[in-house]
């Protein structure tokens, strides 16, 4: 069993940055695979990044790369997201998912957090 805790939301001007946060509690291991996605109002939720436990491999929704990096801490248990140039269309709600399965597709994610709120003023 995983927990994720999602922080580091809230109000920014458009063209700032944010770093998410997202503390991961139980067991991961070489297969585990970690991810963000955000939902906006009215719309479906998106895939944003992923990033493997174990090893460098990363990977982005076309719409995030170059503006949005995605990391981790092992040591931590921890994984970040930096966004950089935030736009008004970034406005979203963003979670934390988790899973132990295939590194693509880009679905299966079985852990969840509860979201954290990044609205972008223009």
């Amino acid at each position: 069993q995983v927990q994720l805790v999602e922080s580091g939301g809230g109000l920014v001007q458009a063209g700032g940055s944010l770093r998410l946060s997202c503390a991961a509690s139980g067991r991961t291991g070489s297969n585990f695979v970690m991810a963000w996605f955000r939902q906006a109002p009215g719309k479906e939720r998106e895939f944003v990044a992923q990033i493997r436990w174990s090893g460098d491999s990363t990977y982005y929704g076309d719409s995030m790369k170059g503006r949005f990096t995605i990391s981790r801490d092992n040591a931590k248990n921890a994984m970040y997201l930096q966004m950089n140039n935030l736009k008004p269309e970034d406005t979203a709600v963003y979670y934390c998912a988790a899973k132990y399965s295939l590194w693509l597709p880009v679905t299966g994610y079985n852990y969840w957090g509860q979201g954290t709120q990044v609205t972008v003023s223009s």
